[in-house]
């Protein structure tokens, strides 16, 4: 039995619909700890990501349990990949810039870059770093500059990390203040969401 959605609910989907950032996504490559990747779905939700590419094949997609990703789940739209190259050709060809993080001696820092157009983040691997499939088609790296002993963040950090230097940057092309997508596209999602 479905139950009415309040006019104060649609209210609050609208506005989060309205500020949903369609070219902007990220690739998990193979990271297994779901409490990672419920963490880098909620940062998605947050800042505005409206769909992730899943990239899994040496690991299993995670289980994640509504507890520990605070049902970000539900409102990212995940799409599933298994051919490296090909997801990889679908993003270029719709015009994305694709990064990776890394940190080889032409990685750049993280604020080096222009987020305000279509962009993809493929986040490594916790233990063994951007699959070969990939880097070696993505020669863009990027890094998150740190002052400490440690060498890096956990990977759902460093997702919150560039995905904020995204939000600035975006925020402040005004690409939040109206809706990126078109009036249909919104009655679609609208629809879907309200029925959630």
């Amino acid at each position: 039995m479905n139950i009415p959605v309040t006019d104060r609910r649609k209210e609050r989907i609208d506005g989060v619909l309205a500020k949903r950032q369609p070219d902007l996504t990220l690739v998990m490559d193979n990271i297994w700890d779901p409490h990672n990747v419920s963490a880098v779905l909620r940062s998605c939700d947050a800042f505005g990501v409206h769909e992730v590419q899943l990239y899994y094949t040496t690991s299993p997609w995670p289980d994640l349990g509504k507890r520990t990703s605070a049902s970000a789940k539900k409102w990212v739209r995940r799409i599933r990949h298994e051919d490296g190259p090909g997801m990889i050709n679908t993003l270029q060809s719709r015009g994305y810039q694709i990064l990776r993080t890394g940190f080889s001696e032409t990685a750049r820092p993280v604020m080096d870059f222009d987020y305000t157009i279509p962009t993809a983040i493929i986040l490594s691997n916790e233990h063994d770093g951007t699959a070969p499939e990939l880097a070696e088609l993505v020669s863009n790296e990027v890094y998150i500059p740190m002052q400490g002993m440690v060498q890096s963040f956990n990977v759902s950090v460093a997702a919150a990390i560039i995905l904020y230097q995204a939000f600035l940057q975006r925020t402040a092309a005004g690409m939040y203040d109206e809706p990126r997508f078109d009036s249909e596209e919104m009655e679609v999602l609208r629809r879907d969401w309200y029925s959630r």
